[in-house]
């Protein structure tokens, strides 16, 4: 598997307003305890260290689905919503951004009590994972965030960031603890935006100056090495066509909108739902149960909840909410050994995905997401900055709602 990876966002700052850190913090735990009742704590973990997947989960949650803003975020709804139900299931978040992440290794002691694990262990892998992209491999980029997640069994993932100030831009690293050394190539591939000439000495090639301590060995960013991870996030905020795959989103609207769900049982236990829900459950359902290559353009996942800036359209916030219920009554069922309600959610990506082979995408993305902007009134459209209201957006044209559904 992929050890780790990297991401290169466009730094931005801001906070998170509550009436969306509640709802993150909500679907934060839904997603989580979906994803260990079907696959269990390692692959909660794997994900947590692939930063594509990570990306398309900060979007689906409502966060600009490009910023740097979006791992303190998501890092922090996780924070929230999984450490309360640790002993329950099994994992534990530790860190943060500033001070925080200088209470990882408190944290990590105090789990060591709870656990049994080996505390002083978990503190090493932290501090080293942090001294690695913050010393070793000198990019340009400062550490600020660093979270430590860890399950009872000892399988670790790492999510930290750092910040480059000059170029107004943030790197996000990902770990996992399969890895071999933390100082011969423990990345399988650091690398973003072409930094020039960097300082790695985690590189194969350092290995006789960190014998030696004397010499110094320089690394290109962007040499090609075995099982790279790479996310470079684009500049412009608003989500562009080139940003999505528009069969795969055509697929969801397809899915939602042309009412599929009555040609399959399994999916009648979603009846009741709107056709926006389903749109965006099915997108949460390929967060849950979609496979690594499903993830490589995370701006598609924008089209569930929309972001807190309004790109590419307001937050939802009653689809929002029937979304997360509709995923809690879910995983309560499953927990009594009922599965039909998640079963019926897994269909929904399952079904998406063997549709994509019959889309054939058109030039009407812009008038998708016009139409999103002038019904978000409809459905508790809210920004950083405002309530959505009936005529805030262009008067939708003539048949615009056909449009939609024709737009793959």
């Amino acid at each position: 598997m992929k050890r780790s990876g990297s991401a290169d966002l466009p730094l931005h700052n801001g906070s998170v307003p509550k009436w969306l850190a509640e709802r993150m913090t909500s679907l934060g735990l839904a997603i989580t305890e979906a994803i260990l009742i079907d696959f269990g704590k390692s692959e909660l973990l794997r994900r947590l260290s692939d930063p594509f997947w990570f990306q398309s989960l900060g979007a689906v949650m409502g966060m600009d689905w490009h910023s740097s803003g979006i791992t303190t975020s998501v890092i922090g709804a996780l924070k929230r919503a999984i450490n309360p139900h640790s002993k329950e299931l099994g994992i534990y978040v530790c860190g943060g951004r500033g001070k925080y992440s200088r209470q990882t290794p408190t944290e990590l002691l105090l789990i060591g009590e709870r656990t049994g694990l080996d505390a002083n262990y978990l503190v090493r892998c932290s501090k080293l994972s942090a001294k690695v992209d913050n010393t070793a491999v000198q990019d340009g980029f400062q550490l600020y965030l660093h979270s430590f997640i860890v399950s009872n069994e000892g399988e670790w993932a790492v999510v930290q960031q750092g910040m480059r100030e000059a170029s107004a831009t943030a790197r996000r690293y990902h770990w996992h603890s399969s890895l071999q050394s933390f100082i011969d190539e423990p990345h399988t591939g650091v690398c973003g935006e072409n930094q020039g000439l960097i300082l790695n000495m985690t590189a194969e090639e350092a290995a006789p100056s960190r014998n030696g301590i004397m010499n110094i060995s320089y690394e290109h960013p962007s040499k090609p090495l075995h099982e790279v991870q790479q996310l470079i996030m684009p500049s412009h905020h608003d989500v562009r066509a080139k940003d999505v795959d528009l069969k795969r989103l055509g697929s969801v609207l397809w899915l939602a909108h042309e009412k599929q769900t009555q040609n399959f049982e399994e999916l009648l236990l979603l009846e009741g739902l709107g056709p926006r829900t389903l749109q965006s459950l099915a997108l949460v359902s390929e967060v849950i149960y979609g496979t690594p290559t499903r993830f490589k353009d995370p701006a598609r996942f924008s089209f569930a909840h929309g972001g807190k800036d309004g790109h590419p359209f307001p937050v939802p916030t009653k689809v929002y909410d029937e979304t997360i219920h509709t995923l809690q009554t879910a995983v309560e069922k499953a927990k009594l050994g009922n599965s039909d309600k998640q079963q019926a959610i897994r269909k929904l990506h399952e079904i998406a995905a063997a549709a994509e082979k019959n889309f054939i995408p058109n030039n009407n993305f812009n008038e998708l997401i016009e139409k999103e902007r002038n019904e978000s009134w409809m459905y508790g459209g809210k920004t950083v900055l405002s309530e959505a209201e009936r005529g805030d957006a262009n008067p939708p044209k003539q048949k615009s709602k056909g449009v939609q559904l024709r737009l793959f």
